[in-house]
């Protein structure tokens, strides 16, 4: 069973031409109950990783009227990168057959965010 996640981090040195890099990764909650905690985050943030499921037009919408707005308003200018996940589900006829009513999210849709 998934459990969301409420926040976690990751960190690793790399280095990039001839010089040392420390790359973070935040991994914040989405539920309802961590809205207030969760822009704590995101002060010194150099880029978003934006990831939304190709399978769930739920989350796809989400990007538009839940997380554009919110980062544009906590981190202004700071750039995003949409990560679209279980790009393998999106032919995978079995996961339709089991979940009735799921919707792919088309190439189409993603290019009309603006971001």
């Amino acid at each position: 069973d998934y459990v969301p996640t409420v926040f976690d981090n990751f960190s690793a040195n790399v280095v990039v031409d001839g010089t040392s890099v420390n790359l973070g990764l935040w991994d914040t909650a989405g539920q309802e109950d961590y809205n207030r905690l969760r822009p704590l985050s995101y002060r010194g943030a150099d880029v978003f990783l934006l990831a939304f499921s190709l399978i769930s037009r739920a989350s796809y919408e989400n990007v538009s009227k839940k997380w554009i707005p919110e980062l544009r308003h906590y981190a202004p200018g700071v750039p995003i990168i949409l990560v679209g996940t279980k790009l393998d589900l999106r032919e995978d006829k079995q996961f339709y057959t089991d979940h009735p009513g799921a919707v792919a999210v088309t190439t189409e849709l993603v290019c009309g965010i603006a971001l």
